[in-house]
Order: structure tokens, then C-alpha cells, then sequence
């Protein structure tokens, strides 16, 4: 592979891909994630102006890679762990360890895409006593942006996982009450404060953002899973932004989220599962020794 194309970006080198128009700027050595994306000169997710590097997993911006649980589990009770087929409570952080770990550059096409691996090690097995591949990779298109997230099983004993997204897009707060969210299909659900879910009935075809009933709810997709449509986010000035569901491995959940009312973003996450799935079991996914799972979504902006 050729020198990859660096730029500076709060004191980081980033790899670039696209253009001066249209671009992205991905920091493998983070948790390979996804810092910025611009679109015809206009960033579409949020980064802060001062993130903290040193704690970049820690960091509320761009797109941080959820794997190979999602989100808070718990087990017998305690947060921040989960318990094997064997009784063995093991330690994991919320949305698990790939945003906190490096990714190696598997593949560069200059000015079009990236795919980006973290292979189980050392630094997995203690919390996940798998032997996997994880990669993601992002294309370029015309109108958007390509995302998959490909897992496979490189061990000798099935794998459990549910991988996700965490898109911050960003957003003025006070523009909320003037966009919308329109959504599939979808059973609503939330967590309580034991792992445990909470239906909260059927949800709506379109919300205003400022809705409360979206905040840090699930949105179990119900028909069809091969092709559940699309989500779309109706902003200001005609502005739309729409996250195609459609995959080879069909999505779970669409996660709705922001930290607080005054946040200049908000959060739309396609899920592969749902929190604290390896104990409910809602949403959780097996792959057999040597099986290969790849789950993709397109984001297309217009006006």
C-alpha cells in the first residue's frame, strides 16, 4: 500500500480520503474512527473544537465504532460487565473496546474509500474470549456516504457480537423544533437501570426532534428486515438527511440519542442489537467458526 495522505487536524494526523470539497478525515490509531465528513464544503457530523485526545474514545463527535457488545450490560447486577456461557463475569467498557483500541489500514483508494481491521489480541481476549475480525470501510458516493461493518469469526468456538454506529450529526439545539425524523416501522424500547428492556409500544412514522419520547430510545425495526426503508432527518433550509437500512445483515435497532437539550448534535445509530443482548437475548447475533457477517447503510444528503 502506498503512503497513505495525512492532514492536520487539531494537532492529529488524520488520514484523508475525497477531495477539498468533499472529504473525510479518519483517525485509525482511535478506535478507527470517523472524525470528520464533509459534504460539498458543509461538515455534516459534529466534532468539538477542543476534544481531548488523550481520551479520544471518551470523545462526543464523529462516528466511534461499537463493538463487539453495544452500549451498558450488566451482570449480576454490576454495570460495565457481562457473564459467559461458563459463569465468568468479565469486564467491558459501555459500547465495548474497538473505540478505545488502534485499527490497521487494510485497504486505501485514493480520493474514494477506506476499510480499516481490528483483529482480536491480547488487549481483546481477557473481555472477549473470541478470535475475530472486524473491519469497517467507508466509500464516497455522489450524495453521500457508504458504511459497512463487516465481523468474522477467525476462531474454533461460535462468536457472540452486535455491532453499531454512533452517528453525532450535527445540529444547532434550537434548530431541533423546526426538523424532523421520520422512521420505519419500529417497536420502541429503552433500558432500565438493571439491563432489562422496557416496551414502550409501537413508534410513530415521523417526530419532531425535540420529541422526548425519542431520547435514548430503540427503535426495533419490524418490516421487512431485508429492506426496512429508510430514516430521514429533515433539517432547516431544505436540508435531508437519509440513512438507507437496507443489508446483507439485516439491522436490528435504530438508536435515537443526545447528551443534553443544549447539544449542537444529535444522534441516529443503526444497531445490529440491543444492550445487554448476550444475557436477554434480544437482538443478540451468533457466527459459526470461519462465518462472515457484513452489514452496510447509506447515508445520502439532498435539499
Amino acid at each position: 500500500m502506498q503512503a497513505l495522505p495525512l492532514s492536520l487536524f487539531q494537532g492529529q494526523e488524520l488520514v484523508q480520503v475525497g477531495d477539498e470539497h468533499s472529504f473525510l478525515l479518519l483517525a485509525p490509531q482511535s478506535g478507527g474512527r470517523l472524525v470528520r465528513w464533509v459534504h460539498c464544503g458543509e461538515d455534516i457530523l459534529y466534532w468539538p473544537d477542543h476534544a481531548d485526545w488523550s481520551q479520544a474514545a471518551r470523545v462526543r463527535g464523529g462516528n466511534p465504532l461499537l463493538f463487539p457488545f453495544i452500549a451498558r450490560h450488566f451482570a449480576e447486577g454490576t454495570p460495565g460487565a457481562w457473564k459467559d456461557a461458563d459463569g465468568v463475569v468479565r469486564a467491558l467498557p459501555n459500547h465495548g473496546f474497538a473505540r478505545d483500541l488502534p485499527f490497521t489500514v487494510t485497504q486505501h483508494e485514493a480520493g474514494r474509500g477506506i476499510a480499516m481491521a481490528l483483529q482480536s489480541s491480547d488487549a481483546t481476549r481477557g473481555s472477549y474470549p473470541f478470535e475475530f475480525t472486524f473491519e469497517v470501510t467507508y466509500r464516497l458516493l455522489e450524495d453521500g456516504l457508504e458504511a459497512t461493518l463487516r465481523t468474522r469469526n477467525t476462531g474454533a468456538q461460535a462468536l457472540p457480537y452486535y455491532a453499531g454506529h454512533h452517528f453525532y450529526f450535527a445540529l444547532a439545539a434550537e434548530a431541533r423544533a423546526a426538523c424532523s425524523l421520520a422512521m420505519p416501522a419500529a417497536e420502541l424500547m429503552r433500558q432500565r437501570e438493571d439491563g432489562s428492556l422496557a416496551a414502550n409500544g409501537a413508534g410513530a412514522a415521523s417526530y419532531r426532534l425535540d420529541d422526548a419520547r425519542l431520547q435514548d430510545t430503540f427503535h426495533v425495526l419490524q418490516a421487512p428486515p431485508a429492506n426496512p426503508g429508510a430514516c430521514t432527518l429533515a433539517m432547516p433550509h431544505g436540508r435531508r438527511l437519509s440513512i438507507e437500512l437496507d443489508s446483507p445483515t439485516p439491522w436490528f435497532a435504530v438508536t435515537t440519542w443526545s447528551e443534553r437539550p443544549d447539544s449542537d448534535f444529535y444522534c441516529v445509530e443503526p444497531w445490529l442489537g440491543l444492550p445487554n443482548a448476550i444475557h436477554h437475548g434480544t437482538g443478540l447475533r451468533w457466527l459459526a467458526p470461519g462465518q462472515e457477517e457484513a452489514a452496510v447503510c447509506r447515508l445520502r444528503l439532498d435539499r
